[in-house]
């Protein structure tokens, strides 16, 4: 066997190397940068989140603020359309505010109820786990926070409140803003771009608005058919307040996969451990299992359809990178934001092919292999 030591003594043309570099330094400043990108909405959150909440909900509004221009002028139109979203989160607030004072009210009766309950997983724990009586009572008889432990959640809890209150409001002046100024918003983005890509700059604009408002429309009507299924499974069940825990876990659908969840947890917090009964755990049960089945398969398909045009996979991801930037949020406003970017790619050449990573039909009809 004869050996070719040619490719022993290869050295990289200067050609080469200075491509790997190129590879290296692009890569490198991608990695750096989106770090720095994620890092840098992550500290802006009390900015960012009221500002971009306000964008979203303006592009909802937007339609009945144009129906109202043409009996009103654009500043009285605007001020209307910004109450009416302010009043409509006023009740949602309020429902989540009454339901949470009744459960506080029967929290006596609850610790009753569920004492013969509690007693029976400490049995089952006792007998199948390593467990001791020991563990269990400690675990009971450990000490409240102290005083001074106290006074600092109190403290904690009036500053997140003030905070909250503060960006709440904010919020709502943001909407009358951009509905009353939106042509200058949208004058001013169409001028930054040169002469040749004005025309394409107003189609994103158009696009962005339709994709965003139709998705919240359908939406809005998902979650009005999702209250009704609610409330009549669960006052099937027995449930307590049962028209307000079904309107509270439709709204809750707003935050993807992880509201219906929740909206499971405070059905049983508020029907099961109220009465203690069994029968109705299982029709709570029975009836979000039902609604989920129907919602996937019957509403969500008719209703909201392909308003978004993104893939479930990058939904998941978005809604996780939202909950990790700006908490619960940020996972309501993944998809939107997320159909933005989508429709934004997908109108620019530089950037079709991530739109089309992005879409859910993006590469659907390409004739490559599997």
């Amino acid at each position: 066997m004869v050996l070719d030591f040619r490719y022993w003594n290869y050295k990289p043309t200067t050609n080469h190397m200075a491509s790997r570099k190129k590879l290296l330094f692009v890569s490198t400043t991608i990695i750096v940068g989106t770090y720095f990108l994620f890092l840098g909405v992550f500290k802006a959150k009390p900015f960012l989140a009221p500002l971009a909440t306000a964008i979203i909900l303006s592009l909802l509004i937007l339609p009945l603020s144009r129906k109202m221009e043409a009996k009103l002028n654009r500043t009285w139109s605007s001020l209307i359309s910004s109450l009416f979203l302010f009043l409509c989160s006023v009740g949602v607030l309020m429902l989540v505010s009454f339901q949470i004072r009744n459960f506080t009210d029967d929290w006596p009766k609850i610790k009753e109820t569920m004492k013969p309950k509690i007693e029976q997983v400490k049995k089952f724990a006792l007998e199948h786990t390593p467990l001791s009586e020991e563990d269990i009572q400690e675990s009971e008889g450990s000490s409240g926070p102290s005083g001074s432990q106290m006074a600092q959640k109190a403290a904690s809890f009036m500053s997140k409140l003030s905070s909250f209150t503060a960006n709440y409001l904010l919020t709502f002046v943001y909407i009358f803003f951009l509905l009353n100024y939106r042509h200058v918003f949208r004058n001013f983005i169409i001028r930054v771009f040169p002469d040749e890509r004005r025309e394409k700059a107003k189609d994103i604009m158009v696009d962005s608005s339709r994709v965003v408002s139709q998705y919240l429309v359908g939406k809005l009507i998902l979650m009005g058919l999702l209250a009704i299924l609610y409330s009549i499974g669960l006052g099937l069940s027995g449930v307590s307040n049962y028209i307000i825990v079904s309107a509270i876990a439709a709204i809750l659908t707003l935050i993807p996969y992880i509201g219906n969840i929740i909206g499971f947890t405070m059905a049983v917090a508020f029907g099961f451990l109220t009465s203690g009964e069994t029968s109705v755990l299982i029709g709570i049960a029975l009836t979000f299992t039902v609604t989920q089945f129907v919602e996937s398969y019957v509403l969500q398909p008719y209703v909201v359809g392909d308003r978004v045009d993104a893939h479930p996979f990058f939904v998941i991801v978005g809604v996780i990178l939202g909950n990790f930037v700006w908490g619960i949020i940020g996972m309501v406003l993944a998809i939107p934001i997320l159909g933005i970017i989508t429709v934004t790619c997908l109108k620019i050449e530089e950037f079709e092919v991530i739109g089309k990573l992005l879409s859910k039909n993006g590469f659907k009809n390409s004739t490559e292999e599997n």
